[in-house]
């Protein structure tokens, strides 16, 4: 039997600014801006005593030339800034629009213009040109850097159109719009342009790609992700905790990129945000937003074993003022694949509407909806070892499936946001999610015996079928905003959420049906359709998270800030006759600069994980606890278009549940308890634009768990490295855009049982993965792009140590896209 794994958009209103302006008062204070600037002399010391640069405030800035969007804000921002607008004659600005202070504000605007903030003391600021040694470089040029779209708002700056594999801010820790060097914690995010560049249709593929992150694949249809040396359970949409194991592989690892503008992959623990979970990581999947000015792409594609897929995506207001704005995704894939009778199609759709209720308040209401609708589905893997004991060395292209196996799987999701914005900078949001994740699974495969080499037999087949989903409700309320204590302005959130998880399935087995496998090497996957009568079991499962958070950011000195919080939880499940009340979640990080480009900082949180594992006696394991440290230091280069980190973590945890086997007498797998488990590593990573036109996000990450000196969690590779980039080219190669990646990770090993020798450790060597790709741009409008994948064609291949099988990993693939963009 299987086992048991499993927006708010642009805001362009007047109105949003700090002061209240009528649109001819704005209109002054801009012109009187921009005179005073054009004579490049300043305001008076006594014009900017008022106003603290530290704190954050909400922007509009709309599009247009880049002096008359400095003037702009610092209208807005009520601070003199003196600049000669002749030297920015030729430039343009793509606006702004979020929470920023005054230099964060002001250095998005220069951020690729060739300018730098200078602040002339007594709050006033003027601009100089970057100096050239200053410049990575292939930036040395008298060109201006092309201006980037920032566009930003509680869940972070959006990613698209940034042409960037860095993010602006980011939310996903605290709730608290961040940039990464004010975040005290690792993380790691691949944005729109990356997943653009590299074709990265799912998440799977993202995942691959994710620095510190490693893949297992156990079937046609199942993945698992580990970081840290643990399985990733924890997924977020529009940072809202949703389903996570309950239930039969129901649709997280197999969502289609389509409709998100980027993956954020927080490492480590997140109790405080998401109440329980896995000390390895959480993934945030942060969905596309309207945008007001009116966008469209169609792209079509064409790939290895008959790989198609189709996308459109449009986006734009609805009225003239653009006050309701609406956006719409939908993709289509077909595809077969290297393994024999497999072929899949992937449906995807996104709407979502939002409107300005007020000038101070947003709407937002939306759906997303996929299926993944399989033939040939294999099951469990190819089985590692033959009758005499070696390996079971079997083409890339065998499937263990029948032709009619499938395991269909869909997700049907409705979202609201309801967000306002008060006079005195404080924000207050209520999210909505309704989530139906389901399957509808009826599988045979050649997965069960041994097989002989002599004469293919030994084997049999695994018959069943499940049918099941999990309906998911979440809801999460915050206010944020900031207060004043001891001269200083601080911010705080408080905030509470709740969901409830409700998993039913129904399981069949087939009645009559011969089981036996005559020819294992000679198997086609021609079996006939099973009976399965009647449900042999059914579950019926609901589990049900609260609590209430609050963090605050104290900001002691202008070079050091505090960050202080914690979460009450209560925690309760039917099935496993689990309930814990009142559970406290501490967190605390610091982050302290050490200069204009780089910080310092130290995070510390607790673990608590409630588990549905059970032990030899067939009891519930009690709730996993812990502790998570984390100190490093932080960079950001260039005004925040280069980021880098390098960071050393600590865990211990106490009622650790490790794999032991499973019990053909009960049908369930049995864990032992571990105590005082202990993970240290290190990680590195860079991301963001190294030189004129060339991004990159490269990573390094260390990671090693140990129990009493025994090396637990061996899927995750101790040691892992990944390098991304790419370069648009100018010149005689303008319009062209190339290129690759790498990625390496150590062996990996896991205890399985040989037919001869009994139980022993399987071992997957190390291994170096390449891509490729390739884009030209014909027009503005017109692009076609090439990606490669696994270059070289490497041979490798992941276990599922339960069943004691493995999966070949895909073979190298190519895939050609068309995009018209109007």
């Amino acid at each position: 039997m299987p086992s048991r794994r499993h927006p708010v958009g642009q805001r362009p209103c007047a109105s949003q600014l700090p002061v209240q302006l009528s649109a001819l008062s704005l209109a002054i204070g801009t012109t009187l801006v921009s005179l005073i600037a054009s004579t490049t002399v300043a305001l008076p010391a006594h014009a900017s005593e008022a106003v603290d640069s530290t704190a954050r405030k909400s922007y509009t800035v709309p599009a247009g030339k880049l002096g008359d969007a400095l003037a702009h804000f610092a209208a807005a921002a009520g601070v003199p800034l003196s600049f000669d607008p002749a030297v920015l004659a030729d430039q343009r600005s793509n606006g702004l629009q979020g929470n920023f202070t005054v230099k964060e504000g002001l250095g998005r605007l220069l951020a690729g213009s060739g300018f730098e903030l200078v602040d002339t003391g007594s709050g006033a600021y003027s601009l100089r040109k970057i100096p050239m040694a200053a410049l990575a470089p292939a930036a040395q040029s008298d060109q201006a850097l092309p201006a980037i779209t920032v566009t930003a708002n509680q869940l972070g700056e959006i990613t698209e159109h940034s042409r960037s594999y860095t993010p602006g801010t980011i939310a996903t820790a605290t709730r608290l719009p961040l940039t990464p060097r004010e975040t005290p914690q690792s993380i790691s995010v691949i944005t729109r342009q990356q997943i653009d560049d590299f074709g990265l249709t799912s998440i799977d593929k993202v995942i691959e790609r994710t620095p510190g992150v490693s893949i297992v694949t156990y079937d046609s249809e199942r993945t698992e992700y580990w970081a840290r040396g643990f399985a990733i359970q924890n997924f977020q949409y529009d940072g809202i905790p949703m389903q996570r194991d309950s239930g039969y592989s129901a649709g997280n690892t197999l969502s289609d990129m389509a409709i998100y503008d980027r993956v954020e992959v927080l490492k480590g623990a997140t109790g405080l945000l998401t109440g329980s979970g896995d000390p390895g990581a959480t993934i945030n999947l942060v969905r596309k937003k309207p945008t007001r000015a009116f966008q469209g792409s169609l792209q079509a594609g064409v790939g290895s074993w008959d790989n198609y897929r189709t996308q459109a995506d449009l986006s734009g207001a609805l009225n003239q003022s653009g006050s309701v704005r609406a956006r719409a995704v939908a993709a289509y894939q077909d595809r077969q694949s290297h393994q024999d009778h497999y072929q899949k199609q992937v449906g995807v759709f996104y709407g979502i509407l939002e409107a300005d209720l007020t000038p101070s308040t947003l709407l937002s209401v939306g759906v997303d909806y996929q299926d993944n609708k399989p033939k040939g589905s294999s099951w469990g893997g190819i089985k590692i070892f033959d009758t005499t004991g070696n390996f079971n060395d079997m083409p890339r292209s065998f499937n263990n499936g029948a032709t009619w196996s499938h395991w269909s799987q869909y997700t049907r999701t409705a979202f609201a946001t309801l967000e306002h914005t008060f006079d005195n900078e404080w924000v207050a949001k209520l999210q909505l999610n309704h989530q139906i994740n389901g399957y509808d699974a009826m599988l045979g495969a050649a997965a069960g015996g041994t097989p002989n080499p002599a004469d293919g037999s030994g084997t049999s087949l695994w018959m069943g079928k499940y049918v099941g989903k999990t309906r998911a409700n979440a809801a999460d309320f915050y206010a944020s905003g900031p207060f004043n204590l001891f001269g200083r302005k601080h911010e705080l959130v408080l905030g509470g959420s709740f969901t409830d998880r409700r998993w039913t399935n129904a399981g069949y087995s087939a009645s009559g049906y011969n089981t036996s496998v005559s020819d294992y090497y000679g198997w086609t996957g021609h079996i006939p359709y099973a009976n399965w009568g009647t449900p042999g079991y059914t579950n019926d499962e609901t589990t049900r998270e609260s609590g209430l958070y609050g963090t605050t950011r104290l900001n002691l000195r202008d070079d050091l800030k505090l960050i202080v919080g914690g979460r009450v939880s209560n925690y309760e499940n039917n099935e496993q006759d689990m309930k814990a009340t009142g559970k406290f979640v501490p967190y605390v990080g610091a982050v302290y600069d050490l200069d204009k480009n780089l910080s310092v900082y130290a995070s510390y949180t607790a673990i608590f994980k409630p588990h549905s594992e059970k032990d030899e006696t067939g009891k519930t394991i009690d709730p996993q606890t812990g502790e998570n440290h984390e100190v490093g230091l932080k960079g950001s280069f260039f005004n925040g278009r280069l980021n880098a980190s390098a960071a050393y973590f600590q865990l211990k945890q106490d009622n650790y549940a490790d794999y032991v086997r499973f019990d053909t007498a009960t049908n369930l797998d049995v864990y032992r308890v571990l105590q005082g488990v202990k993970t240290k590593g290190y990680e590195f990573e860079v991301s963001g634009q190294i030189a004129r036109d060339w991004q990159l996000q490269a990573g390094y990450t260390h990671s090693v768990s140990h129990q009493e000196g025994e090396r637990i969690g061996t899927l995750n590779p101790a040691n892992q490295f990944s390098l991304y980039t790419s370069h648009k080219l100018g010149g005689a190669l303008q319009g062209l855009t190339l290129g690759g990646g790498a990625r390496w990770q150590d062996k990996t090993w896991a205890s399985v049982t040989n037919p001869v020798s009994g139980k022993m450790d399987y071992v997957m060597g190390s291994r170096w993965l390449f891509d490729a790709m390739a884009r030209y741009e014909f027009s503005k409008n017109l692009s076609a792009s090439l990606n490669v994948n696994n270059l070289l064609d490497k041979k490798y291949h992941t276990i599922f140590q339960w069943y004691s099988t493995y999966t070949w990993g895909e073979p190298r693939s190519v895939m050609l896209n068309v995009n018209y963009k109007f």
